[in-house]
């Protein structure tokens, strides 16, 4: 793993921008006021997810934010992978795989069962990107939504 750093409240002014470039390529129309407050809780230690910085500490071109709950299915402790980004700058060099298979490693070893995530089926780029780091599709099963 080249480097995979957990996030902290000093590293917002570093995340921010990372999470807006983000927002704004999946056409989220999120305010930076929306992604302020969705980050800060999961830098200041919420038991409900955890954001790592991808690259350089200083100067990050990437990041993760990772949700945690239950699965009385796998067992215990299970996470989704809320949000993966590198800067498309960097991408194809290895950082993102490195970081999913770092952050799979780290997080079994801290008694998590499961590590889900949600792909765009329709972008076979992206699908063979998360094959590589061993996700699969889980036959006859859709990740649905519901917002509240």
């Amino acid at each position: 793993m080249r480097s995979l750093h957990l996030a902290a409240p000093e590293d917002l002014p570093r995340l921010l921008p990372l999470v807006a470039a983000f927002h704004e390529h999946q056409g989220f129309g999120t305010s930076p006021e929306h992604q302020h407050d969705a980050i800060l809780p999961l830098l200041e230690g919420s038991p409900y997810g955890a954001v790592w910085l991808i690259g350089p500490r200083r100067a990050p071109v990437g990041y993760v934010v990772v949700s945690f709950g239950w699965s009385v299915e796998y067992g215990g402790l299970d996470a989704v992978v809320d949000e993966l980004f590198v800067r498309s700058a960097v991408r194809n060099r290895g950082m993102g795989s490195d970081a999913l298979n770092g952050l799979a490693k780290a997080l079994k070893e801290g008694g998590i069962r499961a590590l889900h995530l949600e792909a765009n089926q329709t972008d076979d780029t992206l699908k063979r990107f998360y094959k590589r780091s061993k996700f699969v599709t889980r036959e006859g099963y859709a990740y649905m939504s519901r917002e509240l």
